[in-house]
């Protein structure tokens, strides 16, 4: 770890470029990353903690319902090859860096791109909870318990990201996938030694028969279907739209680098498959959470099945795969403030320097603010976090990832939907109850995700919040089209949504001043070398640095 740490401060002068205090250069990493160092940022930032501590812990208390995270795992890579491609290339183009900038200029609505980033920040939070939360259970497990522990080690990332941004997940992640992937091939081992999967599994049955939850099990109930179901698709569509997925993105140096990324992303979902099923393993071995707390449980399984020099590793592993994504999820974040808020309405004419230094103070808020929240609240499962995180993010689908497809939409609709999304979501938040393994209510509000609709049967909440969101969407701009409102500029073009490295419409800070080539024309040069007819586009208010 120690090692870990010193790699990720001197990331700073990996690729070291001319002027490190420009947004583009901290928060993506000059958007030159290639294939390689594209696979491991990915996987870093997207199979992050949540997939090797918070999803077994959901297999090993509750069965065959944490077996969500894989099918919406496969469903979100044919999404991300499609979606991904576009949002690359008019963000390339335009300059963007996030989503809500996208929203914005799309729309013609800076007010929309504002409400996007919010609700970005406040779903982001959560998630960056998830991770510190996975954190806490290893300290836990190897002994550090309380507060300062945890702490130090977000302290550590704050500063290695402060300084390096984007680089230091980018290369920090090389080491994690190379720690995780000896970690599952050890873990594989474990579990033939001990009798293989089919012993697990049947020991796991015996366990969750003898339990008094009827909704645990190794098959979902009859009445677990539809919840089960909306789970896979609510989460295959929010995780696109969260802002560190663009983030990843954005670093890659062409399209084709997002499309062979895109297409690769399968193998990942083979370690997640795998991880899951830990959780049925160490059931069936009887594997005791500590201090009750189910994240603890692999950690556990760490501790007592593997050898102590071998479970070192695995921990260091386990610790580096939660703050690489905490530190993404934080510098995602932050463009979406100073983007979308300090540049739009703090500060029109802040200078390149002023931009990165904002975010790189937000990106510390960011990260202490989970540590804060994960202090406050206590989840039986911190997969809840995320799912919650989950049900905010879902509303900003109609502006951003049915945005690149179309343009349908009025700005007052997406906004008008998007509120009511986030204001259904919460009262239905607040009306779930947390119950125990018995059934029993130990808290009145805010108790998960899944709401009951009776018989049994629950339903994901950020799927209801996302149709009323687009009902409201779809009848506002029916209404104030029949009105004859105006809608508001579309600041993006057609072929926007296929521009590739080498495009010479391309917007690239090293041959603009704010807004002019370095040339002095007024427009970029036409690739025929005739007057431009296609000048530097811009959301509206963007002043092009």
């Amino acid at each position: 770890m120690a090692g870990v740490v010193l790699l990720g401060f001197g990331a700073a002068r990996w690729r070291r470029p001319a002027d490190p205090y420009h947004l583009e250069e901290w928060a993506v990493g000059g958007r030159a990353f290639g294939n390689w160092t594209m696979w491991f940022l990915l996987g870093g930032s997207m199979y992050s903690a949540y997939t090797f501590i918070a999803v077994p812990a959901l297999t090993y208390g509750l069965g065959a319902i944490g077996w969500f995270a894989v099918p919406f795992a496969i469903v979100t890579t044919p999404l991300t090859f499609i979606f991904t491609t576009r949002a690359w290339s008019v963000a390339r183009r335009h300059g963007f860096l996030t989503h809500s900038e996208f929203a914005a200029a799309r729309f013609g609505s800076p007010g929309l791109g504002a409400l996007v980033a919010v609700t970005g920040i406040l779903a982001t939070i959560p998630y960056v909870a998830v991770q510190l939360i996975s954190l806490q259970a290893v300290l836990r497990t190897v002994g550090f318990g309380g507060e300062w522990p945890l702490l130090a080690a977000v302290t550590l990332i704050s500063i290695c990201t402060f300084r390096s941004g984007l680089r230091a997940p980018a290369l920090l992640s090389v080491v994690k996938d190379v720690l995780l992937a000896w970690m599952l091939i050890t873990a594989a081992l474990m579990v033939a030694m001990y009798g293989g999967w089919g012993s697990a599994f049947r020991g796991a049955a015996t366990r969750f028969a003898a339990t008094p939850n009827p909704a645990d099990g190794l098959l979902l109930p009859e009445t677990g279907h539809l919840g089960f179901f909306t789970l896979v698709i609510g989460s295959a569509l929010a995780i696109f739209a969260y802002p560190h997925a663009l983030v990843g993105m954005l670093a890659a140096k062409d399209r084709d680098t997002v499309r062979r990324n895109a297409a690769a992303l399968p193998i990942y979902c083979m370690a997640l498959g795998l991880m899951a099923m830990m959780g049925i393993f160490a059931l069936s071995r009887g594997v005791t959470p500590a201090d009750g707390d189910l994240n603890t449980v692999v950690p556990r399984l760490i501790h007592e099945y593997f050898p102590s020099w071998s479970a070192g590793i695995a921990y260091a592993a386990l610790s580096i795969a939660a703050l690489i994504p905490a530190a993404v999820m934080s510098i995602a974040a932050a463009n979406a403030f100073t983007r979308s808020l300090y540049r739009t309405y703090l500060r029109p004419d802040a200078t390149p320097a002023a931009e990165a230094w904002t975010s790189r103070w937000v990106s510390l808020i960011v990260k202490f603010g989970a540590a804060a929240l994960i202090l406050a609240v206590d989840p039986a499962f911190s997969v809840d976090l995320q799912l919650i995180g989950g049900v905010l993010i879902l509303q900003t689908i109609p502006a951003v990832f049915l945005g690149l497809l179309t343009a349908w939409f009025h700005r007052a609709a997406l906004t008008a939907g998007l509120i009511s999304g986030l204001v259904t979501g919460l009262v239905l938040l607040w009306d779930i109850p947390e119950v125990d393994g018995t059934g029993r209510i130990v808290a009145e509000h805010f108790g998960g995700s899944s709401w009951s609709i009776g018989d049994g049967r629950s339903i994901y909440v950020g799927v209801v919040a996302l149709a009323v969101n687009l009902v409201v969407a779809v009848v506002v701009t029916l209404l104030v089209r029949a009105a004859g409102v105006r809608d508001g500029h579309d600041g993006t073009r057609p072929d926007d949504y296929h521009a590739d490295a080498g495009d010479p419409y391309l917007q690239r800070l090293d041959e603009l001043i704010d807004g002019l080539p370095t040339g002095g024309s007024g427009s970029p040069a036409h690739p025929s070398g005739g007057p431009s007819a296609h000048p530097p586009l811009r959301s509206p208010g963007q002043r092009v640095l």
